[in-house]
C-alpha cells in the first residue's frame, strides 16, 4: 500500500462506489495520509453490541470488502468531534445506525482487539479514547472507528456489500530478455575492502518520539527463547529507552501488548502472549526509575496480526510485544 500525503482539507468523493450511488464522506480535518484495502469476497464480523464476558454480539456477513483509513491533522479535536459529522453524513445518505459505543462502553481493550482494525501506522487506536458505530442500508453494512493521538486524528471506514471493485492492473508481458551468464566473473585484482555489515536500526533514540507521534511502537529487538515467556539475557536498547521515558516523567505510562502468530490453539497463544508481555514488564521494572503503576501487561495472541500467517517471515513479524502509550507527554 502507498501513502498519499496532502496539506489541504479533502473532500473524499466517490469513496466506495456502489451500483446505485456513491458514499461520499467529508473528512473532518486535513488529510495527512490515507490507506485502503479491498477484497472481492470476504467474511466480515459486524459488531452489533458491546463485548461482555468475552462475547461480542455480531452478524456474520459475506460480500465485497472495502476498507479505508485516514490520518488527519486534527490537533485539539476530540474523538466525538471526529465522529459526529461522519455519523450525520451516513444518516443523511440513508444508513440506519444499529450500534454505537465509546471506549469502555464498547468493552475497552477486549473490543479493540476483537474488531478488524488496519495495522499501524494506517490506523491507530488509543485504548483510552476511541468511538465505534455500525450501520446498514439495504444489503450494505458499514462501520466507523475513530480515535486520536496527541497530534493526529484517525478514521477507519469499512463497507461490506455487493460492491464493484477496481479491476486488477494488466499483466506486463513485454519484458526485456535477461543476459545469460556463461561463467562466473573473475575477482578484482589487488587488495579488497572487507564488507562491513550495516548496524541495526537505533530503536532507542526514536522510541519516545514514535510513541508521542503514533501512540504505539513495536519493541523489535526483544528476543525470547522458543515457547518461553522470559526474555533472553542481554541489554535491549528499546527497553532502556522506554525506561528512560518513564523515569523522566512519572505521569508517563504504557500498556505492553503481547502478540503471537496463529500456530496452535487460541487460548494457549493468548496465554503465552500475556506471559511474554508480563516478562517484558518485569524487565522494565528492574531498570532504574520505573514504577509498577506505570506499566501494565496484556496479551491478545494472534488476534491482531501485522503480516500474513501463511509464511514464516509473516509469522515472525506477528510474534512481538508492542508498547502502547496509555498516558504521557
Amino acid at each position: 500500500m502507498t501513502k498519499a500525503y496532502c496539506a489541504i482539507a479533502a473532500l473524499v468523493s466517490g469513496l466506495l462506489a456502489g451500483p446505485a450511488a456513491a458514499l461520499d464522506l467529508t473528512m473532518p480535518g486535513p488529510v495527512a495520509a490515507q490507506e485502503s484495502r479491498q477484497e472481492p469476497a470476504a467474511t466480515y464480523i459486524l459488531p452489533t453490541g458491546p463485548i461482555t464476558d468475552g462475547q461480542l454480539p455480531h452478524r456474520r456477513l459475506e460480500g465485497a470488502l472495502d476498507q479505508r483509513a485516514w490520518v488527519l491533522d486534527a490537533r485539539g479535536v476530540s474523538s466525538l468531534e471526529l465522529l459526529q459529522p461522519l455519523r450525520a453524513e451516513l444518516v443523511a445518505q440513508g444508513f440506519q445506525i444499529i450500534f454505537e459505543c465509546e471506549t469502555h462502553g464498547c468493552g475497552g481493550f477486549d473490543f479493540r482487539f476483537t474488531v478488524d482494525v488496519m495495522p499501524e501506522p494506517a490506523m491507530h487506536v488509543d485504548l483510552g479514547d476511541f468511538r465505534f458505530l455500525s450501520a446498514e442500508k439495504g444489503d450494505e453494512a458499514v462501520t466507523l472507528l475513530v480515535s486520536r493521538s496527541p497530534a493526529f486524528g484517525f478514521v477507519q471506514l469499512t463497507r461490506l456489500g455487493a460492491l464493484p471493485l477496481p479491476p486488477p492492473a494488466p499483466l506486463n508481458t513485454d519484458l526485456p530478455e535477461l543476459p545469460i551468464a556463461t561463467e562466473p566473473a573473475a575477482p578484482p585484482e589487488g587488495p579488497t575492502t572487507p564488507v562491513v555489515a550495516p548496524e541495526p536500526p537505533q530503536v532507542a533514540g526514536d522510541l519516545a518520539a514514535t510513541l508521542r507521534a503514533q501512540g504505539s511502537v513495536v519493541l523489535e529487538d526483544l528476543v525470547f527463547a522458543s515457547g518461553a515467556a522470559a526474555l533472553e539475557p542481554g541489554d535491549y536498547p528499546s527497553l532502556l529507552s522506554l525506561a528512560a521515558w518513564l523515569a523522566e516523567s512519572p505521569e508517563n505510562s504504557v500498556l505492553l501488548v503481547g502478540h503471537t502468530d496463529s500456530s496452535g490453539a487460541l487460548k494457549a497463544n493468548v496465554d503465552l502472549s500475556k506471559r511474554r508481555a508480563e516478562g517484558v514488564r518485569q524487565a522494565l521494572l528492574a531498570l532504574p526509575g520505573v514504577k509498577a503503576g506505570q506499566v501494565r501487561a496484556e496479551g491478545v495472541g494472534p488476534l491482531a496480526p501485522r503480516a500474513s500467517n501463511l509464511t514464516e517471515e509473516g509469522r515472525q513479524k506477528n510474534r512481538r510485544v508492542e508498547a502502547v502509550m496509555a498516558s504521557g507527554q
